[in-house]
């Protein structure tokens, strides 16, 4: 249990960051700065499009740092740099639209490039413990994540609505705390987790390795199209909450009720991929997450009852998506080989995923909205958010299928 808990701490930081810089950040230089939505989409493509393809190469060098010992000091190095581009983040210089567009994109390339490192590390590491560990370690993982999302959903959200001093203030408050659970939870990792099991990886990762492996890439599509349906409504979620349900005030209540219902639904899925096999879970995630979203498309200015509900149902399918793809990924590469060659090319697809769904904003523009001014565009906005992601999970739901997936695991205890 000890072990488990240190390695599951650096989930919560890793979730505590990504929540702002994913979802928070675009709102912010949107609506709050002034930057023109168009602009800001496409900063957020160019941005996402240069966390995709880094990745790969970032597999390869963390598996050669990890054989030569030298994988903690790239860690520690992540880690600063992730601390200072979040907080620059906060902090743009004053100028007109180019200025503030060009702070943006590197602020974003910089926290970026940080959490891919660590992140990509850390999902490696997990496919590297004990058969036995691995469930239990991606709940550990996850629910340690779901709670820094909390965190990140209520906080921020709050403070982005207060006047400037005191949003400013507190920004920066919330960014010192995350840099310091950042290190502690690091500490804990090098500490006290459960070793890498040595399984013989060869002197180099080799990125030809994964795409030879034929059941790795029959999963590629499907958790594409997955991550797809969950990048879009990330991106939109503020832009729908402020001006399709009217209720900016209770953002963080709904992002909090969805994480928090993703926290409480997450010991089912794991037990179910128990029962039923991981890709047969997954699968029953996904139906349950379309048949709770797709009522948000119906939803308009003051139903936010109404969505608080779909923020609740959705959110108690969400773990499917969280903890059952990297298990499901770590069962389908060979002992002798690289793990984090596969979470690389891996999370490569996932911010592929995120860098299309930027392109929605310029999409939304070109449909006549405006943030704070949805106007007749409101249906356009409801349609894009909830009803377009819906269609493509329906997709990777299809996709999702064959006999090479359905080996149960052990559920955890």
């Amino acid at each position: 249990m000890k072990a488990l808990f240190a390695y599951g701490l650096l989930g919560l930081p890793l979730a505590m960051v990504a929540l702002p810089v994913y979802v928070q950040a675009p709102t912010f230089y949107a609506a709050r700065l002034g930057l023109p939505l168009g602009l800001t989409g496409m900063v957020l493509f160019a941005a996402r499009l240069f966390d995709t393809v880094q990745d790969p190469w970032l597999g390869r060098l963390i598996d050669a740092l990890y054989q030569r010992g030298q994988l903690r000091r790239l860690l520690w190095g992540a880690a600063l740099l992730l601390a200072l581009a979040f907080y620059g983040l906060w902090r743009p210089p004053l100028g007109g639209a180019t200025a503030l567009a060009v702070w943006f994109a590197l602020m974003l390339a910089g926290c970026y490039l940080a959490h891919s490192v660590l992140n990509i590390a850390y999902l490696a590491w997990g496919a590297r413990l004990a058969e036995r560990q691995r469930v239990a370690a991606a709940a550990w993982r996850e629910g340690a994540g779901l709670v820094g999302v909390v965190v990140a959903s209520v906080v921020p959200a709050w403070l982005l609505h207060q006047p400037a001093a005191l949003a400013e203030r507190g920004l920066g408050g919330f960014v010192l705390g995350f840099a310091l659970l950042l290190g502690v939870a690091l500490a804990a990792l090098f500490a006290a987790a459960p070793v890498w099991c040595e399984r013989g990886e060869p002197a180099r990762s080799n990125w030809r390795a994964p795409l030879a492996n034929p059941a790795f890439r029959r999963l590629l599509l499907p958790y594409f199209l997955n991550a797809l349906s969950v990048s879009i409504p990330a991106t939109l979620a503020l832009f729908f909450i402020d001006d399709r349900i009217g209720a900016p005030q209770w953002a963080g209540g709904f992002l909090a009720a969805y994480f928090l219902a993703g926290a409480a639904g997450l010991p089912a899925w794991t037990r179910l991929a128990g029962w039923l096999g991981v890709a047969s879970a997954w699968r029953w995630g996904m139906l349950a997450a379309v048949v709770a979203f797709a009522s948000a498309v119906t939803l308009g200015p003051g139903e936010a009852w109404a969505y608080l509900a779909v923020c609740v149902l959705a959110g108690l399918a969400l773990g499917a998506d969280l903890a059952l793809p990297p298990v499901l990924l770590a069962r389908l590469i060979p002992a002798e080989q690289a793990p984090a060659g596969y979470f690389g090319l891996w999370s490569l697809l996932g911010k592929l995923a995120l860098a299309l769904s930027g392109l929605a904003l310029p999409l939304l523009a070109q449909l006549g909205y405006r943030p704070g001014h949805a106007g007749e565009a409101g249906l356009a906005l409801a349609l894009v958010y909830a009803g377009l992601p819906c269609l493509i999970k329906l997709l990777a739901l299809v996709t999702l299928r064959g006999g090479w997936l359905e080996r149960p695991v052990a559920a955890a205890s």
